[in-house]
């Protein structure tokens, strides 16, 4: 997945929520991506406000944003009713970029940027040059397709990526199939005479580790 496939997806949202630590505590607010470029994904926020001293102090930022009815249509025996759409979510790192840089890129995807720095002089630009994360395309109901779950995990910039999904160790699994008929997200498939668990599908909600009979099944928290 490449850096513009990743904006273009935070783009169709819109607003998201974007997070920072101050102190022992995170702090949110809704703000959108601007542009993008080689360098990564950008956005702008003022220099008289919180979000910008806590970006610069921890060089840290976290954002993730929805593409869907929000709403709960509703309530069945399998559980609630979501319309499908996807959720995407990035964590990395950002630096400050001046105006003066932006104007040196000559890039017609920060005219925006400079003229709002035009408008308000307080405003600047931050830039995402490091980041991982994951879109996480949901169809519960299997409306479109035969299974509900297709997970993609992205980094850019040097930044490693964490595999989705639980793993079955091949040398205690038996084979008896029980983690394949339990998982509602259909993960779980044979493999010779295994089981292993399709990444892009796994939800991580536990029930084939809560339910392998030969403890086989690992997961990422920290407890057993």
């Amino acid at each position: 997945m490449t850096i513009q496939n990743i904006f273009d997806l935070f783009d169709k949202i819109g607003c998201c929520t974007f997070a920072t630590l101050d102190g022992e505590y995170p702090e949110t607010r809704i703000a959108h991506f601007l542009t993008w470029d080689n360098d990564g994904i950008y956005f702008m926020t003022m220099n008289t406000k919180p979000f910008y001293r806590q970006l610069k102090e921890t060089g840290k930022v976290s954002v993730c944003g929805l593409c869907a009815d929000t709403r709960v249509l509703g309530e069945t025996q399998a559980g609630y009713v979501f319309d499908p759409g996807y959720s995407i979510r990035l964590t990395g790192d950002v630096r400050e970029v001046t105006i003066d840089e932006l104007k040196a890129k000559n890039d017609p995807r920060f005219a925006y940027c400079i003229e709002d720095n035009a408008r308000y002089p307080a405003m600047t630009a931050f830039v995402v040059y490091r980041a991982r994360g994951e879109v996480y395309d949901y169809d519960f109901d299997k409306k479109h397709r035969d299974h509900k779950l297709e997970r993609e995990r992205f980094a850019y910039g040097g930044m490693p990526v964490e595999k989705a999904g639980l793993t079955i160790d091949p040398g205690l699994c038996t084979g008896c199939g029980k983690c394949g008929k339990i998982c509602s997200f259909a993960a779980p498939h044979r493999v010779g005479g295994k089981y292993a668990i399709r990444e892009s599908r796994c939800d991580e909600c536990g029930n084939c580790f809560l339910n392998c009979p030969a403890g086989a099944i690992r997961h990422k928290g920290g407890w057993r």
